[in-house]
C-alpha cells in the first residue's frame, strides 16, 4: 500500500505544471554597468529597488583596464539573463554600453551621468573639451598607463550629496582607470539603432552636465534632468530606478 501511495504521488508530480511565473516578475532584466574609479557595488541601492518591484538586475564588474575587456565583461553578463535587457551605463559605463549594446538581446540604453561616443570617439576626446564655466574632472597625470582621481578633491566632485565618510572611502579605494579604456574610439554607437534614455545631473563636476545634455541630443534619446552630483545612484537611488523603470516599462 506504502509503495502504491508513493507511485502516485511521484505520478502527480512528474504531471503537475512548472510553477507558474511571479505576478510581480517583470519581462525584462536590466544590466548596471559601472563607470571609473568604482565598482558594481555603488549600484547595491538600485539594485534593491529593482529586484523588489520583481526585475531580474545583474551588474558587470568591469576591470576598465580596456575598452575592449569591459566590453566582453558586459558582453557576458547580458549573456546570462533569462530575458531581453535594458542596458545601463553610468559615467564611462556609458562608452561600454555605447559599444556592447549592438547585441540582439539588448532592447534599450539608459545613459546615468553617462558618456555617448560617436564612432571614431573616444571619453578622452569628450572629457578634454573645453566647457567654459564648469568644472572639468580633477584628473591626476597618468601614472604607468593609468588614471586616478585627485583624492583631495575627490569627494567634492565626485559625489558632493553623498555622506562625506563614505565619499572619503571611495577616494581611497579608487580603481584605477586605464588608458586603454578612456583612449579607445568607438566603432558603432548601438544608441544609433536601440531606444535610448539619459539622465542629466546637473550638480555634476566630472561630466559637464552640457556635455550631457549635448550628447543625449545627438543621441536623440528621452531625457530627465535631476539635481545631483555625478553618484545620482548613490544620492538619488530612487529616482535613478524609477528611470530605469520607466525605460524597462517602455521596453515591454
Amino acid at each position: 500500500m506504502k509503495t502504491t501511495i508513493i507511485g502516485v504521488l511521484i505520478a502527480m508530480a512528474i504531471a503537475s505544471p512548472a510553477p507558474a511565473q511571479t505576478s510581480g516578475a517583470k519581462p525584462v532584466s536590466i544590466v548596471l554597468v559601472h563607470g571609473a574609479f568604482v565598482d558594481a557595488s555603488g549600484w547595491q541601492a538600485v539594485y534593491d529597488i529593482l529586484t523588489a518591484d520583481g526585475y531580474e538586475v545583474l551588474a558587470v564588474q568591469n576591470p576598465t583596464v580596456t575598452l575592449k575587456g569591459d566590453v566582453e565583461s558586459t558582453r557576458q553578463v547580458i549573456a546570462r539573463t533569462a530575458k531581453p535587457v535594458v542596458l545601463v551605463g553610468h559615467s564611462y559605463g556609458g562608452a561600454v554600453i555605447t559599444e556592447a549594446g549592438d547585441m540582439p538581446k539588448v532592447k534599450s540604453l539608459v545613459y546615468i551621468a553617462a558618456f555617448a561616443p560617436e564612432a571614431g570617439e573616444s571619453v578622452f576626446e569628450l572629457a578634454t573639451k573645453p566647457t567654459p564655466g564648469e568644472d572639468q574632472a580633477p584628473l591626476l597625470p597618468p601614472a604607468d598607463g593609468f588614471l586616478l582621481v585627485d583624492q583631495a578633491k575627490f569627494p567634492a566632485a565626485f559625489a558632493a550629496d553623498v555622506d562625506e565618510k563614505k565619499t572619503r572611502f571611495m577616494a581611497a579605494s579608487q580603481v584605477p582607470w586605464g588608458l586603454g579604456a578612456v583612449e579607445t574610439k568607438i566603432t558603432v554607437p548601438a544608441w544609433k539603432q536601440k531606444p535610448t534614455y539619459f539622465m542629466v545631473t546637473t550638480n555634476d563636476h566630472m561630466v559637464p552636465p552640457s556635455q550631457q545634455r549635448s550628447m543625449a541630443a545627438r543621441a536623440g534619446a528621452k531625457v530627465v534632468e535631476i539635481g545631483s552630483s555625478h553618484a545620482v545612484m548613490l544620492s538619488h537611488p530612487q529616482d535613478v530606478a524609477k528611470f530605469i523603470a520607466s525605460a524597462a516599462g517602455a521596453t515591454n
